[in-house]
């Protein structure tokens, strides 16, 4: 059964930092552009950032500065450091997986096929 499991979401005052793992098994990974999306509630889901295969990462104007997505491919894991956290910036997080190798990588949701069940991220002011 292919998994994409995020943890690392939880509740931080205005100001603080939270980082996000995603755990991916038993699909291709290393090759893909991977990207973490938000959705909070009564909003579309919107791309935070993205990094392809070789490694290079884009952001969301709302992410930079203060968000930095990595990967360890050895451990299949996508990581995404999220600093001087905003009450705008709670949500629900989710990893994904694209469906193509391509580059640049998409910010479309319906370009990821694989989806992490998504892990809350709460910022109070």
């Amino acid at each position: 059964q292919v998994q994409l499991v995020e943890s690392g979401g939880g509740s931080v005052q205005s100001g603080g930092s939270l980082r996000l793992s995603c755990v991916a098994s038993r699909i291709p990974w290393a090759s893909y552009c991977r990207a973490w999306f938000r959705q909070a509630p009564g909003q579309e889901r919107e791309a935070v950032a993205n990094i392809d295969g070789p490694g290079s990462a884009t952001y969301a104007d709302s992410a930079k500065g203060r968000f930095t997505i990595s990967r360890d491919n050895a451990k299949n894991t996508l990581y995404l450091q999220m600093n001087s956290l905003k009450p705008e910036d709670t949500a629900t997080y989710y990893c994904v997986r694209a469906a193509t190798r391509f580059s640049p990588c998409s910010i479309r949701p319906g370009d990821y096929d694989f989806w992490g069940q998504g892990t809350q991220v709460t910022v109070s002011s």
